[in-house]
């Protein structure tokens, strides 16, 4: 997905088009309460536990909330980001370890 972007980006930057993917990390959704309480039954522990265990990799200390994607998303989308083109943005706390 990040190589097709690349080449989407220098195909349609002469128009104006910019093309970049958001890499969303753990956030808070109803989808991962869900795999949080299936994790929890499977390995007899609680929600609470899995979840501080999920939060312990993150180096921004907390899950990410749907705003934090909506908010990048909303940035490269704007005038201002318009020069920003054929990138992959991490929204994930610092998790990713690479780029």
């Amino acid at each position: 997905m990040g190589s097709w972007a690349k080449t989407l980006a220098r195909e349609l930057a002469p128009f104006g088009i910019t093309v970049n993917n958001l890499l969303p990390g753990h956030t808070k959704t109803a989808r991962l309460d869900e795999l949080i309480q299936n994790k929890a039954k499977h390995v007899n522990k609680t929600t609470e536990q899995i979840a501080d265990d999920m939060i312990s990799l993150i180096p921004a200390g907390r899950l990410g909330k749907p705003e934090d994607l909506a908010n990048a998303a909303g940035f490269l989308a704007s005038r201002e980001a318009s020069f920003i083109t054929g990138i992959n943005v991490p929204v994930d706390g610092g998790f990713l370890s690479c780029l």
